[in-house]
């Protein structure tokens, strides 16, 4: 470290962060988590460190990583997460620091605008409807002015418009050394600014598909670095699982078809013929989707795999990529974007092929969506790749999260990911639970597998609303029963309510807060990276202990190769990564040391199953009541 004052004195009552910023507050366990962030860059260690809710783990590990003068790689869940690192958490840090600490930000390619692909969508002449058309006019002019060629900064177009896949390139229809537009490219320049810096800021979906593209041997993404520092890390071994796995999708067989008429029509006007393998591409595509007919949306391959009609159709498909791979090859030498279409197409097949006839320790699985569909390899284990990452170079890893320790220690985090760390130690939030929050288990509750069940959670809940006063987050394990209780308390609730899915995410949250006694109904995506402080969110009700569905293959592909070792699923798997997600729908609720809130946690099982004392032990310390009469007496405090 570059300066004598030992890291937690930073951000001790004496400190620079207590004197330079209005309503810090000094945390012992924030110093020691600080400290061990520190121990760990300075040795290449691994830490693996749980930080409840109110630890300030953001400040404890830039910190140590700031002061370090090394090569700090940060990465984190989302990219909203990503863009408050760099916006307004290392600015504040660094601030305090006094001190320059070059920082960048580095996104995955799709969030960058293609110079190429937009010359080229241009000279097509290929868009005809007016959206489109417009859409484009706007993104040409947003292009002649930007500097970073971030997506996220082109107001006048929608994130999710269909036009931007059309003008940003993925590691399919990427050129990279062979596009002309090389110098231009802000993919390039972000990657160049990012071997500058000292500190890089990237997310989980970056930092594997990085990794997993050095797998298959190509150059490194990411810039080297000394230490990498991941937060979020209850994240990692899901994330990792899709990009250690193979997909072949609709979406990117239909991508081919039209980049190769683009490509034909640009640089090999002679060769009609391409557009007719083009089509029958097309056609081959769309009859795949139809001839899954009435099969569920998303199961193992092998429940459909006989099918004969499937299997007429995927060899039609092979057929029609092979076919218009022939026509590629022979155009390949008439421009680049040619040569990578047939290469798309060559990595295509073999992606079938790979699918078809599976290696061992994968998971075969489809999903549908309403136009297209999706083949899947999914690994039933990511601890060899990743830990093959650990040992290649000497360097420390910091894996933080809120949410890693299932019981006493971290053995199911770490043996997913093949981790041995050096050092791992769980801080608990320094907020006093016992004193601002109330635990209510109602009684009289069905088993959440009888059909009436969400109806009664409902009913249970409605006299908290009401005691409440609103604001409150229900939570939810399943979208349907999110759509049962909107109906039935749209007709009784007096209070405003909120639905996700009826505005983007963000301005739901806005939303609330401007409401203050607004009911805020949510499923998987609310549970966490939602930060809702003071009495706008004084009650969280959670409807079921959100063991994940028993009907997903991937899960049931997880749990049939533990069975297969002689393990145990429910215990090794299931029960933890449920005692997981419900820390992180928990931690909801008390956001700031002045807080107050009821945790209202439905599912009778927590009391009735010998199983409900993991979760009870996982959860901070307050008192349980099984009464509403103390829910309105808890609530009748703040009044």
């Amino acid at each position: 470290m570059s300066s004598s004052r030992r890291v937690e004195d930073w951000l001790g009552d004496d400190g620079p962060f207590a004197e330079a910023l209005s309503g810090f507050a000094p945390r012992a366990v924030q110093q020691r988590m600080a400290a061990l962030v520190d121990e760990a860059l300075r040795t290449q260690g691994t830490l693996v460190v749980e930080a409840g809710t109110g630890v300030g783990k953001t400040f404890a590990y830039l910190l140590p990583a700031l002061l370090s003068g090394r090569k700090v790689l940060v990465s984190t869940g989302t990219k909203h997460l990503q863009d408050q690192l760099f916006s307004k958490d290392i600015p504040l840090v660094r601030r305090v620091l006094g001190r320059p600490v070059d920082v960048a930000l580095l996104k995955g390619r799709a969030n960058y605008l293609c110079p190429w692909r937009l010359q080229r969508l241009t000279d097509s002449g290929q868009l005809r409807s007016r959206e489109y058309v417009e859409g484009l006019q706007r993104v040409r002019f947003w292009a002649a002015g930007t500097r970073s060629g971030d997506i996220g900064e082109c107001e006048s177009l929608a994130e999710d418009h269909p036009l931007w896949p059309m003008v940003t390139s993925t590691s399919d229809t990427c050129l990279g050394s062979e596009c002309p537009e090389l110098e231009n490219c802000p993919v390039m320049k972000a990657r160049r600014r990012a071997q500058e810096a000292d500190v890089v800021v990237v997310n989980h979906h970056l930092f594997f598909a990085d990794l997993a593209l050095r797998e298959e041997g190509f150059a490194e993404l990411l810039p080297h670095a000394d230490a990498v520092i991941l937060d979020e890390a209850h994240q990692l071994p899901e994330v990792a699982a899709q990009f250690f796995g193979e997909s072949l999708s609709a979406r990117q067989l239909m991508e081919l078809a039209r980049d190769s008429v683009r490509e034909q029509l640009a640089d090999a006007p002679d060769m009609p013929d391409m557009r007719d393998r083009a089509a029958e591409l097309e056609k081959a595509v769309q009859d795949l989707r139809l001839a899954f007919g009435d099969a569920p949306l998303r199961e193992a391959w092998a429940t459909v795999a006989e099918r004969p009609v499937l299997v007429e159709a995927l060899g039609v498909l092979d057929t029609a990529l092979a076919q218009l791979q022939a026509v590629l090859e022979v155009a390949a030498v008439r421009g680049k974007g040619l040569a990578n279409a047939c290469e798309r197409c060559r990595t295509a097949r073999s992606a079938l092929s790979a699918f078809l006839q599976p290696e061992e320790g994968v998971i075969q699985w489809y999903e549908l969506f309403q136009r297209g569909f999706s083949l899947n390899l999914t690994p039933q284990d990511v601890a060899a790749p990743f830990q093959r990452l650990l040992k290649a170079g000497n360097r420390a890893w910091v894996f933080a999260s809120a949410t890693l320790a299932t019981g006493p220690d971290f053995g199911y985090f770490t043996r997913r990911l093949g981790i041995v760390p050096d050092h791992a130690e769980r801080l608990d939030s320094p907020f006093d639970y016992a004193a601002n929050a109330l635990l209510y288990v109602p009684t009289g509750l069905p088993e959440p597998s009888s059909p009436g069940y969400t109806q009664a959670v409902l009913r249970a809940a409605l006299p908290v609303l009401e005691a409440s006063r609103g604001r409150a987050f229900l939570l939810f394990t399943s979208h349907r029963a999110l759509r049962e209780a909107e109906t039935w308390l749209s007709e009784r609730l007096s209070h405003p309510l909120l639905v996700q899915g009826s505005l983007p995410k963000h301005r739901l949250i806005e939303r609330f807060r401007e409401l203050g006694n607004a009911v805020l109904l949510g499923t998987q995506s609310f549970w966490e990276g939602v930060d809702v402080r003071g009495e706008a969110l004084s009650c969280v009700i959670i409807d079921k202990l959100p063991f994940a569905s028993p009907d997903d293959p991937v899960l049931r592909g997880r749990m049939d190769a533990i069975r297969q070792r002689g393990g145990q699923p429910f215990v090794e798997y299931q029960l933890p990564q449920a005692v997981i997600t419900l820390k992180q729908g928990v931690g909801r609720l008390i956001r700031d040391v002045n807080d107050r809130g009821v945790l209202m946690l439905c599912d009778p099982r927590l009391l009735g199953k010998s199983y409900g004392r993991v979760f009870l032990n996982a959860l901070p310390p307050m008192p349980l009541t099984r009464s509403v009469v103390d829910v309105r007496g808890f609530f009748a405090y703040d009044e």
